[in-house]
């Protein structure tokens, strides 16, 4: 069981402790509270210190809790802040200014507050009397460039006018503060950083591991932003670089590397750059020839070895290729990709999971070219096969886990130069094709759109639309129509592939509810009665059905149903994957 230090202190007993050696580490994120969020900080203390504006109101009994800080001691016996970066570091800068205005002033309580302050922001020697050479706190945060601002205030009290960062901006707040505070109330000016010293308390919770710490940070902290394993990664990154003489260099390209994480990765959990260090582990676990279909924590599979993995010349590269990748994916980019391979990996967008993310990835990293392209036709073949796979794995075995045993194997047999044929997990086209005519496609199952989008393309005219563009699930015989006259004898037929196609949304909203003859122009396209054009449908089966029929039945459901099942098991047979 791991071990926990838990003690409530006083910001004085905790900041002036002689084992008190603060580090802000290397994988933190930059400082980044403003004055919004220093001026709740000011208002809460001094509303809380002087009561009613009168320093006689105060009880000196009563306590301020201002939170937590989570640390844990490294290796260099320094006490290596996970949770309170911001708080920790706003309340340095509050007492530096306190220390400043408290310097020409001679009498006995400004003296001594002064002399406890210098105890919190620096280190003292066996009498108590602090070295200014040497600070309580260091930072060592990889991509935050203004952090040798902040421990230049600490050791100067001093801000340039030129000075932009928060550091500077917030420092600047407090003196102003201060100036204000003591100009209103001379006579008790030493109560309010006495008291803030003294009655304002922080949870200090010391861990034992890294690990630990994070796990308690995790779960106290439900406010900010929990350090993502990016994060940690970030810093052996950083460290290594670092020893290469190569940190500038590589805190830029880290910058690039969010930045194009951010704009192409949505997870559900996690972040963007987590992301991307997810899909570039499968690689690495198909080359390690791990078959196992759990998989392992992320952050565990990197620590794997001291981070050995982070510590390679070839891996952050490689991530930047991965990322680059995925960027001309999500951009369609037509100089990358042909257009029968645009076509495909649209199709994959509407994928029932994200399984097909991972796979891709690897067969990308094994097989790109020394200009980081893949042969066309290859390319086209594999995304083929997989969309048949993994469309009919959804249907006959459904479950996102239920994957991960036929693909992790064929992840292996990528990396060991094998082609992708499911060999273990081909379909019994009985079996299959029962499966499919019997399968409730209702709209809140994501293999109805995989369908749906996987038939729209079926069609060669169907042009590429743009990935921004949102489909939603179209009843080309309207619900509304059925409840209103029911024609339909069979009402399941109104939920089946047959009555459903792709609509863009902004179409959907207006063609929902009419009758097939009504939708006919939303479909088409029309101008309306201010001379406005409003344009039909990208889907092309759409447009034929709207130009060669003046109504959509029961019938025609039925028809177009079994068309799209029988073509999809042909699809099947075509891509070798039936027994």
């Amino acid at each position: 069981m791991s071990k926990l230090n838990v003690d409530q202190k006083t910001i004085m007993l905790l900041f002036s402790d002689k084992k008190s050696d603060f580090l802000i580490p290397d994988y933190q994120r930059p400082y980044a509270w403003e004055e919004e969020q220093c001026q709740t900080l000011w208002d809460d203390i001094f509303s809380f210190a002087i009561p009613d504006n009168n320093y006689e109101n105060f009880n000196d009994n009563e306590e301020y809790f201002l939170g937590s800080i989570v640390t844990y001691k490294n290796e260099n016996d320094k006490m290596e802040i996970i949770d309170g970066q911001q708080r920790l570091t706003t309340l340095m800068l509050l007492l530096r200014a306190f220390y400043v205005k408290f310097g020409k002033m001679q009498d006995e309580n400004s003296k001594k507050t002064r002399e406890m302050i210098s105890q919190c922001i620096w280190k003292t020697n066996a009498f108590g009397i602090a070295d200014v050479n040497k600070l309580k706190i260091n930072s060592e945060v990889a991509t935050d460039n203004d952090k040798e601002e902040f421990l230049e205030i600490l050791k100067n009290g001093e801000v340039k006018k030129e000075q932009k960062s928060n550091y500077a901006k917030n420092f600047r707040f407090f003196q102003e503060k201060i100036d204000q505070f003591l100009s209103e109330y001379p006579a008790y000016f030493a109560y309010l950083p006495a008291r803030i010293l003294g009655n304002c308390i922080l949870l200090p919770i010391d861990a034992e591991s890294q690990d630990t710490a994070l796990r308690i940070f995790s779960t106290l902290n439900d406010r900010g932003l929990p350090l993502s394993d990016a994060d940690i990664f970030k810093a052996q990154f950083y460290k290594f670089y670092g020893e290469k003489g190569e940190k500038d260099s590589f805190i830029v390209q880290w910058k690039e590397l969010e930045e194009i994480c951010g704009e192409i990765f949505y997870p559900t959990t996690g972040t963007p750059m987590d992301e991307l260090f997810t899909r570039y582990m499968y690689y690495e676990r198909a080359k390690r020839d791990i078959k196992s279909s759990t998989t392992e924590a992320l952050r565990k599979f990197y620590e794997r070895d001291k981070y050995s993995l982070l510590k390679r010349a070839d891996t952050f590269n490689n991530l930047k290729i991965l990322a680059n990748f995925w960027q001309d994916v999500s951009n369609q980019n037509s100089e990358r990709f042909s257009d029968k391979i645009l076509r495909k990996l649209f199709t994959l967008n509407y994928a029932p999971n994200g399984m097909w993310n991972y796979f891709v990835s690897v067969y990308f990293m094994h097989n790109k070219d020394s200009n980081e392209k893949l042969d066309d036709n290859k390319f086209e073949n594999f995304l083929t096969k997989i969309i048949a796979f993994i469309w009919t794995y959804a249907i006959v075995n459904p479950g996102v886990n239920a994957l991960r045993t036929p693909v992790f194997a064929e992840m292996l047999n990528i990396v060991n130069g094998k082609s992708v044929e499911f060999a273990g997990y081909k379909f019994d086209f009985n079996n299959t094709k029962n499966a499919f005519e019997h399968y409730v496609f209702s709209n809140g199952r994501p293999i109805t759109k995989s369908m749906l989008t996987w038939w729209a393309f079926t069609n060669n005219e169907q042009s590429l639309p743009s990935a921004e563009t949102i489909f939603e699930i179209e009843h080309i015989f309207a619900r509304k129509r059925q409840e209103n006259h029911k024609t339909l004898k069979n009402e399941k037929n109104l939920e089946s592939l047959g009555n459903k196609a792709l609509l863009e949304k902004r179409i959907n909203i207006r063609a929902s509810d009419y009758r097939f003859s009504d939708k006919i122009k939303y479909y088409q396209g029309f101008t309306n009665s201010k001379g406005q054009l409003k344009k039909g449908t990208q889907i092309k089966e759409l447009v034929k059905l709207s130009e060669g029929n003046i109504d959509f039945t029961e019938e025609n459901i039925e028809n177009r149903n079994r068309q799209i099942i029988d073509n999809f098991i042909s699809f099947l047979n075509e891509n070798n994957l039936i027994k």
